[in-house]
């Protein structure tokens, strides 16, 4: 009870600051137009020149996945989706710097990220500058390829332009065991990818389909990297960088570091994140200087709750940082080799 009630007081203590916060600065939370749906943004700044212009910074880190991640019930795509909208409505943001440090991830979260970035551009005449980190391959590159610019350390990892389905077969194990499963399917392809079969017992046509299904995710993928390289290049001109025509060999799965990505033309520019903000005030057009922001996730205990609603076996957790999602057996992804391992 006396815990009950702490939880309450501390609860209602949240909605009077929320309450107070909203009335104080509704357009920084919601945007000039009233968006409200999505997680809740406050702008920071990071950076502060004098300026009148932004610059905004979003971060893509880690592994990218549709999936809630935080404490306030949104996924990566959705945070990443609310901080576009945020700096479309904007007219002060100029341009997007993307800091990108990721293995790759899931194919629809990548997919998703990509169009969301791409119609950014297209709705807002905005650029997108994609800066490149320690890592910034499969899943990583795919997103990056929607930006208008793209600069790259000499040492970062990229490339990895590919697509992987991982799962395990432990059927040996089970039969060292004694444990024998019983299967009731309703057809002959039900139990697909499953690893309780023995490996005779899987057809060779489930092979070839589970390729034809990794074949054209793979396909989707390289035109992704032709369509984006293309248009960049098309807009950057007489600048920037083109695909080399034998571009298709390095998309093996292989990485690459940030020189030979250059030299391939899967990058524009090498340099550092600073170098990517000067680029990004230059295809912007921006001849003073400019403040660089970010929107950050507004977290208060109210949010604690709210994750209640989200599964029906809620779990507290005492550290309530960003957590990696774990590999799912059995799904598609776009993710760097170099991590699985």
């Amino acid at each position: 009870m006396i815990f009950a009630l702490v939880l309450l007081v501390l609860l209602i203590l949240s909605v009077v600051v929320n309450f107070s916060q909203w009335a104080s600065g509704i357009v920084s939370v919601t945007g000039v137009h009233g968006r409200q749906a999505g997680p809740r943004l406050d702008e920071v700044l990071l950076e502060d020149n004098g300026a009148r212009d932004k610059l905004a910074v979003i971060d893509v880190d880690g592994i990218i996945s549709s999936r809630i991640v935080d404490q306030g019930g949104y996924s990566m795509v959705e945070t990443i989706k609310a901080q576009l909208d945020r700096a479309k409505d904007d007219d002060r943001v100029k341009a997007v710097v993307l800091r990108m440090d990721s293995p790759g991830g899931e194919v629809l979260a990548s997919d998703e990220i990509y169009r969301h970035l791409a119609d950014f551009q297209k709705e807002s005449g905005k650029p997108v500058i994609t800066s490149m980190g320690n890592l910034a391959a499969s899943g990583g590159y795919y997103v990056s390829s929607a930006s208008r610019w793209i600069v790259a350390n000499d040492l970062t990892i990229t490339g990895s332009i590919g697509v992987i389905l991982h799962t395990w077969n432990y059927r040996g194990l089970m039969n060292k065991v004694g444990l024998q499963p019983e299967v009731y399917k309703s057809g002959k392809f039900k139990d697909m990818l499953s690893g309780e079969r023995n490996p005779d017992e899987i057809p060779p046509e489930e092979h070839a389909m589970v390729q034809a299904l990794i074949d054209q995710t793979y396909a989707r993928f390289k035109e992704v990297v032709a369509e984006g390289r293309a248009v960049s290049h098309r807009k950057n001109q007489p600048q920037g960088r083109v695909l080399a025509s034998d571009w298709k060999e390095y998309a093996d799965g292989r990485v690459l570091s940030g020189t030979q990505a250059y030299d391939i033309g899967f990058v524009d520019e090498l340099g550092n994140f600073q170098v990517a903000v000067k680029r990004a005030k230059k295809l912007a057009g921006m001849r003073d200087g400019a403040n660089l922001i970010q929107y950050r996730q507004r977290y208060d205990l109210s949010d604690l709750f709210r994750l209640f609603g989200k599964s029906q076996t809620p779990v507290i957790k005492v550290d309530l940082g960003m957590e990696t999602p774990k590999l799912q057996a059995g799904q598609l992804y776009f993710l760097c080799p170099t991590y699985l391992h």
